[in-house]
């Protein structure tokens, strides 16, 4: 496009849709959201967003702070009854909720972060008495019928689920969960639950969409790439 540009470079515009906090914030996470309105004197946030860049005041407010982890806490638990019904799967939910819920595509790079989790098993398989913090892996993605290799990583995630879940050394340490049919319903529940969103899509390949918006409003800390919606 290099010619083009050098004619019209204001077209080229590199702006994500946006979310909608009233629904990915106020609904889905009520109480973070009452806790925004009592900081913040009001829920004027809900039709005037830029007021949340008030609460950057209370970073440091060690009571605020004790709140946010209580709500968290409150928001792994309601996760957790989903996680009973949706699957029959048992949520370890004093663990972090690290959480990779996208399009299951190759540059996405849930592959990656498969090799991640077989890397901590291995170390477990090591060391068992390593210091480790309990993760829980969460994982939602659909792929195209006809995308074989998307569906032959689902595949292997669903048999580390098995394998990990099932594995002695690793029990209330690491865990992998792999949601059924990821839906806007199954987002609403994980949202909230979410410790740390997982954005490592290749450098130029949309390395994210609105996702990421979702789970940073919702608290979790991003690893990702430096692109896209995540600079954003």
């Amino acid at each position: 496009f290099r010619d083009i540009y050098s004619i019209w470079p204001e077209r080229f515009t590199h702006v994500t849709n946006g979310i909608d906090h009233r629904r990915w914030l106020s609904q889905i996470n009520p109480g973070l959201h009452g806790l925004i309105c009592e900081l913040l004197g009001g829920d004027g946030y809900m039709t005037r967003p830029q007021e949340l860049e008030r609460l950057a005041d209370f970073a440091g407010d060690s009571q605020v702070l004790a709140r946010i982890n209580s709500i968290k806490a409150e928001n792994k638990l309601r996760f957790g009854d989903f996680a009973r019904r949706n699957d029959g799967f048992l949520l370890n939910t004093d663990a972090i909720m690290d959480v990779q819920v996208k399009r299951l595509h190759e540059y996405k790079r849930q592959l990656l972060c498969a090799m991640s989790i077989a890397s901590l098993q291995m170390q477990l398989h090591d060391d068992p008495n390593m210091d480790f913090v309990p993760r829980t892996f969460v994982f939602g993605a659909k792929a195209a019928a006809g995308y074989r290799v998307a569906k032959r990583i689902i595949e292997l995630l669903l048999s580390m689920a098995g394998d990990i879940n099932n594995d002695p050394l690793c029990r209330d340490k690491l865990q992998v969960y792999f949601v059924e049919n990821y839906r806007v319903s199954a987002a609403e529940a994980i949202m909230p639950a979410a410790q740390v969103s997982e954005q490592i899509s290749t450098a130029g390949k949309e390395a994210s969409g609105t996702g990421c918006m979702k789970l940073m409003m919702n608290g979790a800390v991003t690893i990702g790439t430096l692109d896209g919606a995540n600079v954003e």
